[in-house]
């Protein structure tokens, strides 16, 4: 295969692993018997063989004695996050330590390859051309739940086929309570497979105290960065143009909050203060027209403005307005057929007529093109597709039209032009950097000792992040305790709960203290592409919100 000098260089980087997963056989240490962080009565209830397992930690042990071979079978699962093959490797790598006559099997296209029992046997061969390289290209992705108890048996049947003592799922936070879900019902039977989860998601909420971040984020930060840098260095040099940025990150803001903290811009919104502070719309495009005009009466008629993705449904308005045209609009109903009969002319009104008073105020207030977003771009079950709608175009209408209002009363003296631009695809499958190569390495790698080990519905666990790779703590965390109930389509369901951005938390409070010397002042930073080689202080850095969370 043809490829570029640097996938050339990276192929030879040798991933970095704590002192633990090098020296001999991992010794596994059993700490405190967990339990779920909400909801505990029914989470037992339902997980009656994996709830209540302990926390696991390696320690350096003897050299390793032989082992029989082990045989394991990997499924990436969802969207795309740099480093997965990594994963791929350190799993590779560290069965082949167990027994060299390990096998390793990937399934193909995510979860439904299991199903379907299509994969392939990952060779030394295949697997080096893959090391230290962005994607999921290696098998490939997908998005099939494993829910059902027919999904599972026709697992199991290619399971045993292949003689595999384990599943290990690389996924996000659906994808883990679906792999401990499946954990649990071949405990139940005694299948005799195990399930192992990995943490994947750039959007950086699948964190807790034994998870300390999800691969993938600190690269894809990193490659966003990079871009907003890129913006703001042309914004402070053509001095005309107003930066819109819409950032990954439809359930939390942790996306948008370290591009903030690593590249300064002047504003950015954070969807959980939205909703925490109950801020109405029409105050987001207050708070955001005054920085603007601040601005301009200081001479600086540019600047950006970062954007999570998914801030339209923290706005308590905008969720009820949402709400109310999921059911209005719902897939068969009375309403949606007539909704359809209608002229296109004429359905913005009838909508109008058909919601609550609030709601139709809000829904009148909003830009024709939005509009049309929120009734037509439905998701497969009914509902509106919120990462579909333009929200820093929304926001960018809505700043000029109150600006413009302002101008005629003599409170803006400045020209607003504006340029709009949403980061997400670009920075879900880049190289990964040395964090995200080292840590997915070691996550891969912790897999197979907890497999070796005998555990089942364990996620794999790397901590100590901030330190020197060689210090960092392996281990495992019961998938069951990070799960709560929540409500899904309808019916409650055991999910992880996903971490969203902490308001009391470090990250946060400075960016809090700084904001107000950010917005009115242009004090951006340009931190540049990702750096692979070079100084450890310039290639292996780990992310600002690390940095804060563990006071580094």
């Amino acid at each position: 295969m043809n490829i570029s000098a640097l996938q050339k260089e990276r192929a030879k980087y040798q991933p970095k692993l704590p002192k633990s997963l090098r020296q001999g056989a991992a010794k596994v240490v059993e700490g405190a018997k967990t339990e779920s962080v909400a909801d505990q009565k029914e989470i037992a209830a339902l997980f009656p063989n994996t709830y209540g397992m302990p926390l696991l930690s390696f320690e350096p042990g003897d050299a390793a004695a032989e082992s029989a071979p082990i045989n394991v079978g990997v499924i990436l699962s969802g969207g795309q996050a740099p480093g997965g093959h990594n994963v791929i490797s350190g799993i590779f790598d560290g069965i082949k330590k167990i027994n060299p006559e390990s096998k390793l099997y990937g399934f193909l296209g995510g979860p439904g390859g299991l199903v379907d029992h299509k994969y392939m046997e990952l060779t030394a061969e295949i697997i080096d051309e893959y090391r230290n390289t962005g994607g999921f290209d290696i098998i490939g992705s997908g998005r099939t739940k494993l829910e059902e108890e027919a999904h599972f048996d026709k697992g199991l049947e290619i399971a045993k086929d292949l003689n595999l003592n384990a599943l290990v799922i690389i996924g996000g936070d659906d994808s883990n309570t679906n792999a401990c879900v499946l954990a649990e019902y071949y405990a139940k039977i005694n299948a005799g497979v195990q399930v192992i989860g990995c943490p994947k998601t750039i959007d950086g909420d699948l964190k807790n105290g034994m998870i300390e971040t999800s691969f993938g984020f600190d690269t894809a930060t990193k490659v966003y960065s990079e871009l907003i840098g890129n913006i703001q260095r042309d914004a402070n040099s053509a001095k005309k143009y107003w930066h819109f940025i819409k950032l990954m990150g439809r359930s939390a803001s942790h996306i948008a909050l370290e591009c903030a903290l690593k590249t300064q811009p002047n504003i950015t919104l954070i969807s959980e203060e939205v909703a925490d502070k109950k801020q109405t719309l029409s105050e987001i495009v207050d708070y955001m027209a005054g920085i603007v005009a601040k601005r301009a009466e200081n001479g600086d008629s540019f600047g950006v403005a970062l954007i999570p993705e998914g801030l339209i449904e923290f706005i308590p308005e905008m969720k009820v307005l949402i709400s109310e045209l999921n059911d209005l609009l719902a897939e068969g109903s009375e309403s949606e057929k007539e909704f359809r009969m209608l002229r296109k002319s004429h359905r913005n009104e009838w909508i109008e007529s058909q919601l609550s008073k609030d709601s139709a105020t809000v829904f009148k207030s909003l830009p024709s093109g939005i509009k049309t977003q929120l009734t037509l771009d439905r998701d497969p079950h009914g509902n509106v597709q919120v990462s579909l709608i333009e929200t820093e175009k929304l926001l960018g209408e809505m700043v000029k039209t109150r600006l413009d209002a302002m101008k005629n009363t003599g409170h803006y003296v400045g020209k607003f032009g504006t340029q709009y631009h949403f980061f997400g695809y670009e920075g879900r499958c880049a190289a990964p950097s040395n964090f995200d190569a080292d840590y997915c390495y070691s996550l891969g790698y912790t897999a197979s000792v907890l497999v070796s080990a005998g555990k089942t519905g364990y996620m794999s666990s790397v901590r100590n992040t901030t330190a020197p790779a060689d210090k960092w703590i392996a281990g495992g965390v019961p998938v069951t305790m990070m799960m709560n109930m929540e409500k899904r389509h309808g019916h409650m369901k055991p999910v992880i709960q996903k971490a969203l951005v902490e308001l009391e938390g470090a990250p946060y409070k400075y960016f809090v203290s700084k904001r107000g010397e950010w917005a009115y002042s242009t004090n951006f930073i340009y931190p540049g592409p990702i750096q692979y080689f070079g100084p450890t202080e310039v290639c292996d850095l780990t992310t600002e919100t690390l940095k804060f969370e563990q006071n580094r």
